[in-house]
């Protein structure tokens, strides 16, 4: 199955990073693209490319329920996710919240509203964005891993229910790309999002959206027979490996 064997793509977090890519490569493939996100400035460029667009808060069902009601979708990209500084000894219940809501909730509230449809045409292709913190245990942001994890599994589970159809399931599992999370952590402001690029990628040979867009055509464009499940990618110069042993004095005992 290749782009020519789909129509309509919904695609959340549409407004920036690899969403945005993607409803830019969905256009050029001749896809209607059904654009979700917050932002309606954003969301008004979106349109006059051609994209339907939605301005809406993924963590509210209702709307999500509503915009996608009627919209027989062959390409889902699950985008949208929120990050939180710090770990579960800092974290406050509106952290906790964003993060499984946003990362996994809307998720599975928007499988849950089109995956079954896909069942039933025999056709359609999932692509979710998880990260390599679903993956490996690094320090910090612990919320963040935990639902990303769980989006992992989610992607695997999928597959078996949908056994003996048509439908394909991409996870994608990228390290670091050069998008706005970092500086949506702190609060994005322009010295925020300067003090992010220096922090994070000044110097660094990160990923690029475009990395990961040419991920996602490459799994969409295979053949009908070949489900690509898991695709990681990662900077050169980055890796998951370490091992670390915090070594206790003992008349801390």
């Amino acid at each position: 199955m290749t782009f020519s064997d789909y129509r309509v793509a919904v695609v959340t977090g549409a407004t920036s990073g690899v969403g945005r890519g993607a409803v830019d490569l969905f256009l050029d493939k001749g896809l209607t693209v059904h654009a979700i996100a917050r932002d309606e400035e954003r969301l008004a460029a979106l349109a006059e490319k051609g994209a339907i667009t939605h301005a809406l808060n993924v963590r509210d069902t209702a709307a999500l329920t509503r915009a996608l009601e009627g919209v027989e979708a062959d390409v889902v990209l699950n985008s949208a996710g929120v990050g939180r500084q710090g770990n579960i000894l800092t974290a406050t219940e509106a952290d906790i919240d964003d993060l499984i809501e946003v990362n996994l909730g809307a998720v599975m509230h928007i499988l849950r509203l089109l995956y079954p449809g896909m069942v039933e045409r025999d056709r359609g292709h999932v692509l979710n964005i998880s990260s390599i913190a679903g993956h490996y245990n690094f320090f910090g942001h612990t919320g963040y891993h935990a639902t990303k994890a769980a989006v992992h599994q989610l992607s695997r589970q999928l597959r078996n229910d949908a056994l003996g159809k048509r439908v394909r399931v991409t996870e994608l599992s990228p390290g670091r790309i050069e998008t706005e999370i970092f500086s949506r952590n702190v609060g994005r402001t322009p010295e925020t999002e300067a003090e992010a690029w220096a922090t994070y990628f000044e110097g660094y040979e990160s990923l690029t959206v475009d990395d990961v867009v040419a991920a996602i055509e490459y799994a969409v464009d295979a053949p009908s027979h070949v489900n690509v499940g898991l695709i990681e990618l990662m900077p050169t110069f980055q890796v998951p490996g370490g091992l670390t042993f915090d070594r206790r004095d003992q008349a801390a005992q």
